[in-house]
């Protein structure tokens, strides 16, 4: 399915299903202006003011839903001024970042990457976890780390033959409810589902006999 594209007397919303992961933030925090499951037109850009709707895109995990300013002055596609990835319970990588995929410049800081080794779209996730019944925690152990000299700038997330998610740059791990849990500027997490150290890779991808590009 090709992206949407909207356009609104003050904002222009693109969203791209094939990145929507269903977290429903958009329909539970705006159904005003996302109404699914309705014939005809379901994105209603001016049903809410310009903030409002960026917020929206600036709370959906990943990517799948982008906003404009008309005129220019503001985009939720700006980078953010802190670097994060966020361990969803049982779910994907939530990663926000001045992304680099693969070799491949993102459009959008916001990204959410398959740990469970289900999905149909790797590296990204397309919510096969939840037909799989993959378990994981969102709330690993922390680990000591110091601070980061820089808190943003570019990552690059480079998925391994067969293996993990190789990701360098100033990048903070933080658990579901938000603490912080290490601070890196490389690590390797796990994309499988087999690790036990999640959200790490412990190597287990081989025994697994996991298969991705």
């Amino acid at each position: 399915m090709s992206e949407e594209v909207v356009q609104g007397r003050e904002v222009t919303i693109r969203f791209d299903a094939g990145r929507c992961v269903h977290s429903r933030n958009c329909v539970l925090g705006r159904p005003d202006v996302f109404v699914p499951n309705v014939p005809g037109a379901w994105i209603h850009p001016d049903a809410a003011s310009a903030e409002a709707v960026m917020h929206v895109a600036l709370s959906c995990p990943s990517g799948a839903i982008r906003v404009a300013h008309t005129d220019g002055s503001a985009t939720s596609d700006a980078p953010p001024v802190l670097n994060t990835v966020r361990v969803r319970e049982n779910g994907p990588l939530a990663i926000e970042a001045e992304l680099v995929i693969g070799g491949q410049r993102q459009a959008t800081p916001r990204a959410t990457l398959c740990r469970c080794g289900q999905s149909q779209n790797k590296p990204f996730c397309d919510g096969a976890h939840v037909a799989a019944g993959f378990t994981a925690t969102g709330e690993p152990a922390a680990k000591e780390f110091a601070a980061l000299e820089v808190r943003n700038g570019p990552v690059s997330v480079q998925p391994q033959p067969n293996g993990s998610l190789m990701v360098t740059g100033n990048l903070e791990i933080v658990s579901g409810t938000g603490r912080t849990v290490n601070k890196v500027t490389k690590t390797w997490l796990c994309r499988c589902g087999h690790s036990a150290n999640k959200p790490y890779c412990d190597g287990s991808h081989k025994a697994a006999g996991f298969v991705a590009d």
